[in-house]
């Protein structure tokens, strides 16, 4: 950002013109001017529309839906959510047109995702990330009847060889998840889940190392007779410290419907 802002930006004392070097003195009025993030090449726009649960000049704050990719990879380029985020701003005439996934999702969970519309606010954010400082809540529907009807998952994740899927094994990350019983019927538990750390596929691979996978969950062998075609997990609220405005921010959303037919 240091770069970018020394190229292209600019550094206002009170309101001229100056230096990198200047010296700044008690009452003096500092404005810093970030270049535009120009749109990359290689992501397409995508005309497809998004759930806007909240917006101002700093964050977006969107419900990703079920079976929407995150961000573009090989399988996928030109339709995700980054994509769509990349259309819409494009489409409100915004100056920044690379937006950050400051949380992400798997493709087949829905819920709540938070996007920085810039590299400041993206680079305040990642601080915060980098120290857990953002809270995610999660519901999830699993297999079978928990023992406990709270408690702290603290087992490491890692990848065996190449392959895709990850597991509990003894030289993993570090990731701690906890969770808490909602509701339960004879087969069926719905748990609200909260994430310590943010490791790759954690939720699913934590509740699979229970014994307990996700209804519709493919990858981890959960049930896929259960009413629901795709991992039962939702990210239902989050909430952030916006430091550009000093105040929390507060998100939370309602059940999926898939989710609540099967309850």
């Amino acid at each position: 950002m240091y770069n970018d802002l020394k190229h292209d930006g600019d550094i206002l004392l009170n309101h001229g013109h100056t230096k990198f070097d200047a010296q700044v003195k008690p009452g003096d009025e500092l404005t810093v001017i970030f270049p535009d993030e120009q749109s990359d090449d290689e992501v397409a726009f995508s005309e497809q529309p998004i759930d806007i649960i909240y917006e101002d000049d700093n964050w977006l704050v969107v419900n990703k839906p079920a079976g929407l990719t995150s961000v573009p990879g090989p399988s996928n380029r030109e339709d995700t959510l980054v994509n769509r985020i990349k259309g819409y701003l494009r489409k409100k005439g915004s100056h920044d047109l690379k937006p950050h996934l400051i949380t992400r999702l798997d493709r087949f969970t829905s819920g709540l995702v938070l996007v920085a519309k810039n590299r400041l606010a993206n680079s305040l954010a990642n601080q915060q990330v980098a120290k857990h400082q953002i809270e995610k809540y999660y519901y999830a529907i699993v297999d079978g009847k928990l023992a406990k009807s709270h408690a702290i998952i603290d087992q490491p994740i890692g990848r065996v060889g190449d392959n895709f899927r990850r597991e509990v094994i003894a030289d993993g990350k570090n990731a701690v998840t906890e969770y808490w019983v909602e509701t339960s019927s004879s087969n069926n538990t719905m748990v609200k889940i909260k994430l310590h750390t943010g490791r790759t596929h954690q939720i699913r691979v934590h509740m699979t190392a229970l014994g307990h996978p996700l209804l519709g969950d493919q990858l981890y062998n959960g049930p896929l007779d259960r009413g629901i075609k795709r991992q039962a997990l939702h990210a239902y609220y989050l909430k952030f410290h916006d430091d550009l405005s000093n105040v929390d921010r507060e998100f939370k959303l309602d059940l999926p419907a898939d989710m609540q037919a099967i309850l």
